[in-house]
């Protein structure tokens, strides 16, 4: 078997590109010709793993992250890791797990997903920021030296900040009616919402690497190429609709109410969430604190109003 790139969540909104990218990468004479892709996912039989099969040197195993033991990556010679985690309440236990496993299987190099960097702190009030906190910091103790990593902090995906405005503006044009157009942002901070796919294209040029020592215990700000205002969504919108919007709701968190009203973890912990819009109020989150690195070996290229009419067109 090949020394093999593991990447966990492979039909994912960044594991996708991560593994189309290291595929083309590789085929076209990246420094790690002859390593295999393994393409990680729970389900082989969906129409975006079965196209990733069809990858240059990509093969797709249907295997839960979760149970993935040292056992397992020495028996697949893993020797490279994207991880992407889901901000749960188990998060840090399901991660670090994994992490302890990719230690002791002798696995070189890991790239993995943060969030924004303002909030990856030991006093965040929301709890995916805090276990985010703790994972980077469990990687930088001597105990893990052998293994070499890369943290990745992005900012919102920008599919997700530009949700309800996209629910905006299909529901105009289906009914002819406006409903309330509710974003997260504030009128006026701007803020830059990263693509996930721009995320994928960065780490897969890391793990491709010769040698990724130079970017080894480094926490890269990934933020997209340009910044958006919340008035400049209402300006986006009313370009789309071709009318004034009548009704803004800025700031709106309602979301974090309904997720916590179904969510089976306890409530009081989900609406925490509620704090972490503070710091893209408060303008922290620009284009401009995107780290040089990131702009010198994968520069991001989703603009906000191209995912809106990518969105829009899907």
């Amino acid at each position: 078997m090949a020394p093999t790139i593991l990447v966990v969540g492979a039909t994912g909104n960044t594991g996708q590109s991560v593994v189309e990218t290291l595929s083309n990468l590789i085929e076209k004479g990246a420094a790690l010709t002859g390593h295999r892709i393994a393409a990680l996912t729970r389900s082989s039989k969906g129409p975006v793993a079965q196209k990733l099969a069809q990858l240059p040197g990509v093969e797709v195993i249907e295997q839960n992250w979760i149970n993935v033991t040292a056992d397992w990556l020495r028996e697949n010679e893993v020797v490279r890791a994207f991880v992407a985690s889901v901000a749960q309440i188990s998060q840090f236990t399901e991660e670090s797990t994994f992490l302890v496993a990719a230690l002791q299987a002798g696995v070189k190099y890991v790239v993995r997903i943060s969030t924004t960097y303002p909030s990856v702190r030991p006093d965040a009030i929301t709890f995916h920021s805090r276990s985010h906190w703790a994972l980077e910091n469990l990687l930088g103790t001597p105990e893990f030296e052998k293994l070499q990593w890369t943290s990745l902090q992005p900012n919102p995906f920008t599919p997700i900040h530009l949700q309800t405005t996209a629910d905006f503006i299909k529901q105009y044009r289906s009914t002819g009616k406006q409903g309330v157009l509710r974003l997260v942002a504030s009128a006026d901070a701007p803020v830059a919402p990263i693509d996930p796919s721009d995320i994928g294209v960065l780490a897969a040029h890391l793990l491709a690497q010769a040698d990724p020592a130079s970017h080894n215990k480094a926490k890269y700000v990934v933020n997209g190429p340009e910044d958006i205002s919340g008035n400049q969504i209402v300006q986006l919108v009313e370009q789309h609709i071709g009318a004034k919007v009548e009704n803004v709701v800025f700031k709106d968190l309602a979301w974090v109410d309904a997720y916590a009203n179904h969510s089976p973890d306890p409530g009081q912990i989900i609406l925490s969430l509620k704090a972490f819009p503070e710091i893209l109020w408060q303008g922290r989150c620009s284009a401009s604190v995107t780290s040089k690195e990131v702009l010198k070996l994968a520069p991001p290229k989703w603009t906000p109003a191209a995912v809106l009419k990518r969105i829009l067109e899907e």
